[in-house]
């Protein structure tokens, strides 16, 4: 038999193996996401405040971050399989409970602790789901290959966050909010049935002889991924991009209405847009981050796409934040965001290739960082734009993003070892 049968056979099955992550990833953020398209039928029904549902959406944050380096350490030592087939089924159970909120006998105050409670438990159950993700494309996707394979199931953000309104609106409108619950239960159900039944058995819970050859050496995992150089500035990093990627997924929207004055269906057509864009911007970005990877090798071939990106987009967000034409700023703000996301390949893969077996604990750290930097760019943000104004608050974030791409100078991959040793 040739040798390129059992090589094309491999990389037939890493292909399955990363879509059936998207898979799952993408329908899990359906179920995340899809409170707030439901949110204005629970607002009206249990009489709530807006500031009375923002506490309903903070409590998912507070279980997902939490539970980062708890799911990450698990991932280290559980196969994907069962972990993501409980997932899924744990985010059906919770999406149904979260329809028989307040039914039969609907009540504010029972209403509200009953929805702080399940999705704080849906932040939970779905912490695991990037951390998982990373550890499993680390032992089993070969090192020049990891950008793109992070990046593919990466772009569930973009696909979740656009898909979610035009599958749940309609019926909402039409049947009420309840009902449209339905859609990511029959959702995630079936992703967590076709994972079951189509990723095999022996999905391994350490490096394939493929994944060593290229250099996840079981031997680097003697030294926590926690103790280099390396991986804090990758941390630090991470944190400040999506510090201010939180800004446009919080608060995009609003500043379109209320700072540059378009009407609400023009300001939600051009809020969609990144998240459109998103979901070709990131895959790119882990396709560029490869190339670079094989043309300069890894301490460079990492930085590269990163460095120039978060930069260039800290250009954008200047212009779009100063410009007085509103139609300016909308495509200043959706390049710097596309640019802000496509970074998320580039951050994975090199976390996997710093931690290697220990991507899970490593990813859960890393994904930590993001998602503390996630809790206070909200309310960090508006609180700035109330004392010194909206430019001048997104100018000096625009500070921040070159910073989040400097920090990567301190990030190094060596070529014969994947971590820092220092």
């Amino acid at each position: 038999m040739s040798v390129a049968a059992p090589t094309a056979a491999r990389a037939a099955a890493s292909r399955r193996l990363v879509l059936l992550l998207l898979m799952v990833a993408s329908a899990g953020y359906v179920g995340r996401v899809a409170i707030t398209v439901v949110a204005p039928g629970i607002i009206k029904e249990f009489g709530l405040t807006p500031a009375e549902m923002g506490t309903v959406f903070s409590a998912f944050l507070v279980g997902y971050t939490l539970f980062q380096l708890p799911s990450g350490a698990l991932a280290d030592r559980v196969s994907a399989r069962p972990i993501f087939a409980v997932v899924c089924v744990g985010w059906s159970l919770l999406t149904v409970l979260t329809a028989l909120v307040g039914w039969p006998n609907p009540g504010l105050k029972l209403a509200l602790i009953e929805l702080w409670i399940i999705r704080a438990m849906f932040g939970v159950v779905a912490a695991p789901t990037y951390p998982t993700s990373g550890r499993t494309l680390a032992v089993t996707i070969p090192a020049s290959l990891q950008a793109r394979a992070n990046s593919v199931v990466l772009s569930s953000v973009g696909i979740g966050s656009a898909v979610t309104p035009l599958l749940l609106a309609p019926i909402a409108s039409r049947y009420g909010w309840r009902d449209a619950l339905l859609v990511p239960v029959a959702l995630c159900s079936i992703a967590g049935l076709l994972w079951w039944w189509l990723v095999p058995r022996d999905l391994p819970a350490h490096a394939t002889p493929a994944a060593v050859a290229n250099g996840h050496d079981a031997r680097d995992a003697e030294e926590s991924p926690l103790h280099t150089s390396s991986f804090w500035f990758l941390f630090a990093s991470y944190f400040l991009q999506a510090y201010l990627g939180y800004i446009f997924v919080f608060w995009f929207f609003l500043y379109l209405v209320q700072v540059r004055h378009f009407d609400v269906l023009n300001a939600a057509a051009f809020t969609a847009l990144p998240w459109v864009a998103t979901i070709f911007a990131i895959p790119l970005g882990g396709v560029l981050s490869d190339a670079a990877l094989i043309r300069w090798g890894p301490a460079w071939g990492r930085r590269v796409v990163p460095m120039i990106a978060l930069s260039t987009a800290s250009l954008f967000l200047v212009i779009g934040a100063r410009t007085p034409s509103p139609s300016v700023a909308v495509g200043s703000l959706t390049v710097c965001t596309v640019l802000v996301l496509c970074t998320e390949g580039p951050f994975w893969a090199t976390m996997t290739h710093l931690a290697g077996k220990r991507s899970g604990l490593a990813g859960g750290a890393m994904n930590f960082g993001g998602n503390i930097g996630g809790l206070i760019s909200p309310t960090l943000t508006p609180w700035l734009a109330d004392r010194i104004g909206w430019e001048q608050t997104l100018t000096l974030t625009a500070g921040l993003a070159i910073v989040a791409g400097a920090l990567w100078l301190g990030v190094y991959v060596a070529e014969d070892a994947r971590r820092d040793r220092s």
